[in-house]
């Protein structure tokens, strides 16, 4: 995993005013919960006390109180009351439970995974995704490591053979290109797929394909993806890291060619069913895959449609290496 970076680690909706929730994320176990403001608050899930897990606690004044001897904390980690020294008293400093900022936008709760900044970068998001689109959520459990989950999405000629009777029909199996170029903190990615008529594909295919429309696929570091069907029409997931050998699927499909009111939902939810079967579909293959934990040397042969993953790990190593 990067460090230094913003993750979505929940929906919003998970996270209930009034109500203590146990996670593991980053590979860590943490606590997360609501000040009185509702703005959401995450926090090692552990008692600097005993050791216990706060999880198991409650809130208490706006404080997350330790379920063994009632200590409790505020948002930023600082203890406030140590009940057996007395109100009164002033608790000792080193009682402090390590905080991760976290913030809330576009329905998910984000945390920043690493070291204190004076100022933290803006959140990761894709501008053309506003809110003339209608949305629809579903999430999905995979046990592997997110970068096998993101490095998927970022399989271009996988589709005629996984997705044969989805998205795949049409025995498409060649990849003219792909052309995958990294902005900034974005992989943008061009591709187009052909029935094999016995010409090979051209070295140059992919620079015909890119002036045709905008990118197919965006990649944002650290785990955010798009899938540009359409101008009206979106598909984004957040590859959520819950330890090295799991991961969570956030996908959210998007809509605007109908706004009529209500309607526009009922459309945007029945993309659910069919992109519930797409994923199963990877899913099934994806689990598989070995070593769970993508890099540079893991052994595979990579071929040249393989390029935009290519491009995924060393720019992903490069970040990794950046001083803490």
């Amino acid at each position: 995993m990067i460090r230094n970076q913003w993750y979505v680690v929940l929906q919003s909706g998970e996270l209930k005013k009034g109500k203590v929730l146990g996670m593991t994320r980053m590979g860590e176990k943490m606590v997360f919960w609501r000040d009185a403001s509702g703005q959401p608050v995450c926090q090692a899930d552990f008692c600097p006390h005993r050791g216990v897990a706060l999880s198991i606690g409650c809130l208490v004044e706006d404080h997350i109180q330790c379920p063994f001897h009632g200590f409790e904390y505020d948002a930023s980690g600082k203890c406030v009351l140590v009940p057996a020294n007395g109100r009164s008293s002033e608790p000792p400093k080193a009682l402090k439970v390590v905080a991760y900022q976290a913030r809330e936008l576009h329905g998910y709760i984000y945390i920043w995974w690493g070291d204190e900044q004076q100022v933290y970068p803006e959140l990761p998001w894709f501008d053309d995704l506003d809110d003339s689109f209608t949305t629809s959520d579903l999430v999905d459990h995979w046990t592997v490591d997110y970068s096998r989950a993101i490095e998927n999405q970022l399989d271009v000629f996988h589709i005629p053979f996984v997705h044969a009777d989805s998205i795949g029909r049409g025995n498409r199996t060649v990849a003219d290109g792909p052309l995958a170029e990294l902005k900034e903190d974005t992989l943008e990615i061009w591709v187009y797929s052909r029935v094999d008529d016995g010409v090979s594909t051209a070295k140059k295919a992919s620079i015909l394909v890119k002036p045709a429309r905008p990118p197919f696929l965006k990649f944002r570091f650290p785990h955010l993806w798009m899938n540009r069907i359409s101008e009206d029409v979106r598909i984004t997931v957040f590859f959520t890291p819950v330890d090295n050998e799991n991961c969570l699927i956030y996908l959210r499909s998007h809509q605007r060619f109908l706004k009529v009111p209500i309607l526009r939902q009922l459309v945007a939810w029945t993309f659910n069913p069919a992109n519930r079967h797409i994923l199963n579909q990877d899913k099934r293959v994806v689990l598989t895959q070995r070593p769970k934990k993508t890099g540079m040397k893991i052994g595979e042969v990579l071929v040249p449609a393989d390029g935009p993953i290519i491009l995924y790990r060393k720019t992903r190593e490069l970040l990794q290496k950046q001083p803490q």
